[in-house]
């Protein structure tokens, strides 16, 4: 990120090793450090989603995540939203309720400039092209609104499969301690920006983030430590850059 500069990045979309939770090969990361850069680069309106979650240690959980979402907010992000990753987590035996979640904490500098949420079919139809009256700003009751009635914003809290056949169908990929799922990159680079812009993951890993920004029409650059990962994810990407261009 020292090589960018200012207000380059449109949207950040990652995961970070926390709390050693995972093999990283034996490195740490400076999160201040990478946490005050991130708000350097991102742009006005820019977002960053950040994945994460804590570990239990000596019979309490760290806080990790939320002592890293107040520093966010410190460098002078906003924390647009606090969003749920509902995982089906192998079961573990505790004293304690299994964890089946991780936050997705969704940063922005300034209003965010891109919104485009995902939506889902009702449970239920209807036949309105339109409902009576809406509020406006400022809370007036207006008249007659063109509407949608049939589809709805989902909630903050998403849903995703993982493992096998799940996360990805790259095999490749799973030479990788910690891939979160393709389609949890996808929601979110969908959201949060439009093609052409620019996608940033400050830590790679086996390359889903650019993965997805790809084939999403958007430009990617990832940053990662460890050599073995770089090629790791070179391997998994060319396949679909070489794709691209063959029409």
């Amino acid at each position: 990120m020292k090589r960018m500069p200012d207000g380059f990045i449109d949207l950040t979309v990652t995961s970070p090793p926390y709390d050693n939770l995972r093999d990283y090969k034996g490195y740490v990361f400076p999160f201040e450090d990478i946490a005050r850069e991130l708000f350097r680069v991102t742009k006005k309106g820019g977002v960053v989603v950040w994945v994460v979650g804590d570990a239990t240690i000596d019979g309490s959980e760290t806080g990790t995540s939320f002592r890293q979402a107040l520093y966010f907010m410190e460098c002078g992000f906003n924390l647009h939203d606090t969003m749920i990753y509902a995982t089906n987590k192998p079961p573990q035996n505790s004293d304690r309720y299994e964890p089946e979640f991780e936050y997705m904490f969704i940063f922005s500098n300034e209003k965010p400039n891109i919104f485009s949420p995902m939506r889902i079919k009702r449970k239920w139809e209807d036949k309105r092209n339109e409902k009576a009256y809406h509020r406006d700003k400022a809370g007036e009751m207006i008249a007659k609104k063109k509407i949608n009635i049939n589809e709805r914003v989902v909630g903050n809290i998403w849903y995703y499969d993982t493992g096998g056949g799940h996360t990805t169908n790259d095999k490749i990929a799973f030479d990788h301690p910690a891939i979160f799922p393709e389609k949890l990159s996808r929601d979110h680079i969908y959201s949060w920006s439009k093609e052409g812009d620019i996608v940033y993951d400050p830590f790679i890993g086996s390359g889903t983030t650019a993965k997805m920004a790809h084939l999403l029409k958007r430009k990617w650059i990832g940053s990662e430590i460890s050599q073995e990962y770089v090629e790791l994810a070179n391997k998994r990407i060319q396949p679909y850059i070489d794709q691209k261009t063959l029409f």
